[in-house]
């Protein structure tokens, strides 16, 4: 029986690449011969329509196997896990009726971790090397939910100049859930969207690797039209287009920042 690793992928700032980088490096660690477990926690299901074309989408969120109806009757996450077509990847898709999550949590005894409730029997079991949740560009209850059940975070950052909007209040955050969540890291910040042409990604850059307490992976990925290609033919691009730069640049963020988490310490 393995250890399973939930890692989270969050940031308040919406566009910053987070939903593609989720799927990007689940589907790179499915490719790797690892058993990975996908949640989608927003009520956009970009990370559904990652895997699922728009109709079958759509039926998961309107039927009884997603993540709102999970946590909502806090019920054990294994019974709403489909297959996501990749072998090794499995999702537990979204709906948009997570749109009154920080409702239906408010009432709960340990509101703060029922998700970590919900996947405990999933943990247990050892079946997935990583499991890895897609978080809403919020900062509320729910995120705090996908805080406390996790080991990691990961902070994916757009290279433009709004892009670092926010971050330090991301930061204290994840400060605040380690209050309830003491083992919680931040495993890094993953700078997306990156044009190396302009001005501002240079900017973006030093300002990250100065910034006291944070992890700045090396590796970033570029901006690269085989992401929106792969979106549109709901793919992540490391199988949609293995060969283009974007797919390369996820299989090695992957790989050298340790986010195979053998060598993390």
């Amino acid at each position: 029986m393995s250890k399973t690793t939930v890692i989270a992928f969050a940031n308040n700032k919406g566009g910053s690449g987070k939903t593609t980088t989720c799927s990007n490096i689940g589907c790179a660690l499915a490719l790797m011969g690892k058993k990975v477990l996908l949640i989608d926690g927003d009520m956009q299901l970009n990370l559904t329509i990652s895997f699922f074309d728009e109709e079958k989408a759509y039926e998961y969120a309107k039927g009884e196997k997603n993540i709102y109806r999970a946590v909502k009757d806090e019920r054990d996450l294994t019974d709403y896990i489909v297959e996501s077509g990749i072998e090794g990847l499995d999702i537990v898709p979204s709906t948009s009726l997570m749109s009154s999550i920080e409702f239906d949590l408010f009432a709960k005894w340990q509101r703060e971790s029922v998700l970590k409730k919900c996947l405990e029997r999933v943990r247990a079991k050892g079946y997935y090397d990583y499991i890895l949740i897609d978080s809403p560009p919020t900062l509320g209850g729910w995120v705090m939910n996908v805080m406390c059940a996790s080991d990691y975070v990961v902070i994916p950052v757009e290279a433009s100049p709004w892009g670092l909007f926010g971050l330090a209040n991301m930061f204290d955050f994840c400060n605040q859930a380690k209050t309830i969540a003491p083992k919680l890291e931040v495993l890094g910040i993953a700078v997306t969207k990156a044009d190396e042409r302009k001005k501002y990604f240079k900017q973006t850059m030093e300002i990250l690797g100065s910034m006291e307490g944070a992890r700045l992976f090396e590796n970033y990925i570029r901006v690269d039209s085989a992401v929106e290609w792969a979106q549109d033919n709901s793919q992540p691009v490391v199988t949609f287009k293995k060969n283009s730069r974007s797919a390369k640049e996820y299989i090695e963020l992957t790989v050298s920042q340790n986010l195979l988490m053998e060598n993390f310490s």
